[in-house]
């Protein structure tokens, strides 16, 4: 049977238009990749800054990083890939920024970094990215409400195992009036990132006063004499 000329033209044009549509979105994409990953950049600077602010540190937070070890990946949410972020003054490490994503969000992942002082205790917490309900979930971000910063000062025994929870279920975390579960998850993710600086420490201060010798010129002029 004949294929009708008009819908024969209109099969081609539809396809050109979806070329030149998928040609245009690659171009696009091209070209804001950079101006994207500079705004990502400045958005994570910005989130650093709020957990430890910059009178606390003299080193560049972005920079200065270690992997996390493939060990606690699953602990943390899967985030292989991701680094620690190491805060220094006066070359003296004074805490460690760790990432870590809950699978279990009300809508979806949430992806956090927690601040952990050498002393154990929480130097602040921020959402990055979620996609909670509005009015509800969304309040364990900063800029709906101050919620998240009830972490600040708290550690593995500030409260107990049993007090890292919300109110509801026995702990001494405010949930939100018509949503439990975001909050509860974002207290057990921040309880686990205590739990891996505790079990890594040695570890993670070892290696990250190594990286920092390593990026000093008596070390590369070492290096180079080998």
């Amino acid at each position: 049977m004949k294929m009708p000329v008009s819908i024969g033209k209109n099969s081609v044009l539809l396809l050109l238009f979806a070329l030149v549509t998928a040609g245009i979105l690659a171009t696009t994409y091209e070209g804001t990749k950079e101006k994207i990953s500079i705004e990502e950049r400045r958005a994570a600077e910005k989130a650093l800054l709020e957990i430890i602010p910059q009178s606390r540190f003299d080193n560049d937070l972005l920079l200065d990083t270690i992997m996390l070890p493939e060990s606690a990946q699953t602990l943390l949410g899967n985030v292989g890939g991701e680094e620690v972020y190491v805060a220094r003054k006066n070359n003296k490490i004074i805490g460690v920024i760790v990432p870590a994503i809950l699978p279990d969000g009300y809508s979806g992942d949430i992806k956090l970094i927690a601040g952990v002082n050498t002393d154990g205790t929480i130097a602040g917490v921020r959402i990055l990215t979620h996609k909670e309900t509005p009015g509800l979930g969304d309040k364990i971000d900063i800029k709906k409400n101050q919620w998240v910063t009830s972490f600040t000062g708290r550690s593995l025994q500030n409260p107990s195992e049993n007090g890292w929870n919300v109110k509801k279920n026995g702990g001494d975390f405010d949930q939100f009036t018509g949503a439990t579960i975001t909050p509860r998850a974002v207290v057990k993710q921040v309880y686990k990132v205590l739990q891996f600086v505790e079990t890594h420490q040695k570890s993670l201060f070892t290696q990250a006063k190594l990286n920092n010798a390593d990026k000093t010129p008596d070390a590369a002029e070492k290096a180079n004499e080998q």
